[in-house]
């Protein structure tokens, strides 16, 4: 056992200062983007002044030429149009102008932010490797998490050992300080990494996705063979209001409706009856524009298991499944990560440092 542990031992140490400049980005911008929504919103400032009656959506979209639009319960705040990833911009619904595109630097820095976070920063043909480099950090950072749990357990089980490695000492200094520091937030921390390493691997690499599906005896779905799109169809507009209003009377709790820009005789709405991390509480409504009448009422009852723990694992990944608790927990998480990783390095410099001494 003494040799198995000190072999863990230097693979964690390797792994980690090979690993660990990959691993801080993530968990810097994990934990930057913990409340990216709540954070958003409150930057666009957005609080109209409710009108008597709303324009109808069919008027609002005249002139517009959005792929999607976002309506919320909330009446003081605004239609969003999004016409692509980059462009948003906001409607007043009872007067039908525009109410601006938002906080376009906060947009924009959290837009940064997130291509830190999948690729490094990295567009375009160099996009790949970035990507690439970001998903071997992943798995990386997954073994140091669960090498770092066996190097944490104490050589003697009893209550002192247990408080040095799970407590804060704060009379430590230097090397204890950092060691004490390392071992308390990897353990508090370990579970919720490892929840979130786990379903990032899952989002990064097609193998893991199918593993997914698999492991719930399903064949997974084909890949997207990333063609490009073909042009788009004349959109169709004629229905659409009554298609919302019957949209609205099935879901009485509605919070938001995402309407996809309907180019045929149907429409398909997105409802989600609770924060959008709630994929239980969310259902796909396809109308059909002619009669207002709902052909299809899909929810997460409908989809297969390996489509629903695929669907979880999206919102478990940022925490959201699990609202503002959830969030939190995910944005220490991430925090702790960046203490692991620099009391990691301050562990191996002095390590270092003290060898060339002797």
């Amino acid at each position: 056992m003494r040799f198995v542990r000190k072999t863990v031992f230097w693979l964690h140490l390797g792994i980690g200062l090979l690993a660990g400049a990959v691993i801080l980005v993530m968990a810097v911008t994990g934990f930057l983007m913990a409340y990216e929504r709540q954070l958003t919103e409150w930057a666009d400032g957005f609080h109209l002044t409710p009108g008597t009656q709303a324009v109808s959506l069919e008027m609002l979209l005249e002139n517009r030429t959005p792929a999607s639009v976002m309506i919320v319960s909330d009446p003081t705040q605004p239609v969003a149009l999004q016409f692509d990833k980059t462009k948003t911009e906001f409607i007043d619904p009872y007067s039908g102008q525009s109410a601006g595109a938002g906080n376009r630097t906060v947009r924009d820095f959290f837009r940064t932010v997130l291509k830190l976070h999948r690729t490094l920063g990295q567009e375009g043909a160099s996009q790949p490797v970035g990507k690439a480099i970001i998903g071997a950090g992943n798995l990386m950072f997954l073994f140091l998490v669960v090498s770092g749990l066996i190097l944490w357990c104490p050589r003697r089980w009893n209550l002192s050992a247990l408080r040095l490695i799970t407590l804060f000492q704060r009379r430590l200094k230097g090397r204890g300080r950092d060691w004490n520091w390392h071992n308390v937030f990897g353990f508090w921390a370990c579970i919720p990494l490892f929840i979130i390493i786990v379903s990032g691997t899952v989002i990064a690499y097609p193998w893991a996705n199918a593993l997914v599906f698999r492991l719930a005896g399903e064949s997974p779905p084909p890949q997207k063979d990333g063609k490009p799109k073909k042009p788009d169809a004349p959109r169709n507009l004629t229905g659409v209001d009554a298609a919302l209003t019957a949209v609205k009377t099935a879901n009485p709790g509605w919070q938001s409706i995402l309407l996809t820009i309907p180019t045929g005789k149907t429409a398909t709405f997105a409802v989600a009856n609770s924060h959008r991390g709630r994929p239980d509480l969310r259902r796909q409504l396809t109308v059909d524009l002619t009669s207002s009448q709902i052909i299809k009422n899909e929810g997460m009852e409908s989809q297969s298991t390996g489509r629903q723990a695929r669907t979880w694992l999206r919102w478990i990944h940022t925490g959201e499944a699990g609202g503002l608790a959830g969030q939190t927990i995910a944005g220490l998480a991430a925090a702790a990560a960046t203490v692991l990783v620099w009391t990691g390095f301050a562990l191996a410099w002095r390590r270092f440092r003290k060898r060339k001494t002797a």
